[in-house]
C-alpha cells in the first residue's frame, strides 16, 4: 500500500451521532474511526451535527470530513449537500448517490432497469397502510415476505411476515420509521455482504462475508450486540460464486454512482444459488461488529489503514475551480 502523508489532510472532523434512529451505532462507529485516525497521527476531532451547526466546520478551519453518520441526515445526501456548499471534501458517496441508495425502492428501480437481480417488491405509500391493501400484498409476493421502511438502516422496523394475519401489524411497525413501506419477496438461503472501495472503473470488491445469525434472524441486536452471530470471511462459498457476487456488487455500486466506499447486502437463493441484491449502504458501520473492517482485514488492510485510506479519498461532487 502506498504511504499516505496524513499531515496533508489538515484538520479533520469525524462526523458522528446525528439525529437519526441510528445515532447509537453512529457514535460507536465514529469513536472507532476517531481513535484509529488519531493513532495514525491525523489531526482528527469528533463533531456531532445534532449538537453543533455545520457552519462551524468552516469557521473552525476543518479541511475535510470523515462521515461516520448513519441513516437520515447523514447517509441520505443531506449532510453531503451541506458539505458541498461549504466546500469541505468528505468521505463516501456524493449527494445523488447517497440519496438514491438511502431509498431502497429507488435503488431497486435503478438495478431492475439495468437487469440486476433484486427481490420482487411492492411499495406502500402513506394512505396505503390499511388492512384491505396490506392483506393483498402476499398474493403477488408470496409468503413469508419481508416488510421494512423504505429509508432506514440497521434493521430498524424490519419484520419477517409468515402469514396474512401479520401484514397489517408489520406495515404499521415499519411506518413508524418511514411513511413509505417496502414489502419484499423473501429469499430463502445464505445471507452475504460485500464491501466495495474506490470509484468508477477503479472500484474493487473486497472479500465476501457470509453471515450466520441465530435462527436466521440478523436483526439490530444480532448485528451490534450479540456474539452469537457468525461471520465467515473467507466466506466458504465456491470461488466462482464469490467472484460472481463481487462482479454484481461492483456493477450495482457503479450504477448508483457511488464512490469512496460502500457495502452491498445480498441473499443467495438456496434452490438455484442465484444472488439477489437487497440494498447498498453508502456509509457502512465501523463498529467492533462491523463488516467492512472484517472484510478489509481479510484483504490485508487493518482498521487503521482502512480509515486513513477512506479519508485520503475524501472529495466533492463539484470541487471549486482552480484559479
Amino acid at each position: 500500500m502506498t504511504a499516505i502523508d496524513v499531515k496533508s489532510f489538515g484538520k479533520v472532523a469525524v462526523l458522528m451521532g446525528g439525529d437519526s434512529a441510528e445515532r447509537p451505532v453512529s457514535l460507536m462507529s465514529g469513536e472507532g474511526v476517531l481513535k484509529a485516525l488519531l493513532s495514525q497521527g491525523v489531526d482528527a476531532h469528533a463533531f456531532d451535527p445534532s449538537e453543533r451547526g455545520l457552519h462551524e466546520l468552516k469557521t473552525e478551519g476543518f479541511a475535510r470530513c470523515f462521515i461516520a453518520l448513519h441513516g437520515r441526515h447523514g447517509e441520505d445526501g443531506s449532510v453531503q449537500g451541506a458539505l458541498e456548499l461549504l466546500g469541505i471534501p468528505y468521505t463516501g458517496s456524493g449527494v445523488m448517490a447517497s440519496a438514491v441508495a438511502m431509498d431502497k425502492v429507488m435503488t431497486k428501480r435503478v438495478w431492475i432497469a439495468e437487469g440486476l437481480p433484486t427481490p420482487k417488491f411492492r411499495r406502500l405509500r402513506r394512505g396505503e397502510h390499511g388492512r384491505e391493501v396490506t392483506r393483498e400484498v402476499p398474493d403477488t409476493l408470496g409468503l413469508p415476505l419481508i416488510v421494512k421502511p423504505a429509508r432506514e438502516g440497521s434493521s430498524f422496523g424490519v419484520t419477517k411476515v409468515p402469514g396474512y394475519s401479520g401484514m397489517h401489524e408489520a406495515v404499521a411497525f415499519a411506518a413508524q420509521f418511514d411513511p413509505d413501506v417496502l414489502c419484499e419477496e423473501f429469499i430463502e438461503g445464505d445471507e452475504v455482504t460485500c464491501p466495495v472501495l474506490g470509484e468508477g472503473d477503479a472500484a474493487v470488491a473486497l472479500p465476501v462475508i457470509r453471515i450466520q445469525a441465530p435462527d436466521g434472524k440478523y436483526d439490530f441486536e444480532h448485528k451490534y450486540h450479540s456474539d452469537e452471530t457468525q461471520y465467515h470471511c473467507p466466506s466458504g462459498l465456491p470461488e466462482a460464486e464469490e467472484r460472481e457476487i463481487q462482479r454484481i456488487v461492483v456493477e450495482a455500486y457503479r450504477l448508483l454512482g457511488c464512490r469512496g466506499w460502500g457495502r452491498a447486502d445480498l441473499m443467495i437463493r438456496a434452490s438455484d444459488r442465484q444472488p439477489f441484491l437487497l440494498e447498498m449502504n453508502t456509509s457502512p458501520g465501523m463498529t467492533g461488529h462491523s463488516l467492512v473492517p472484517r472484510s478489509a482485514q481479510a484483504a490485508g488492510m487493518s482498521y487503521e489503514q482502512l480509515c486513513v485510506h477512506l479519508l485520503a479519498g475524501a472529495s466533492l461532487d463539484n470541487p471549486p475551480a482552480k484559479a
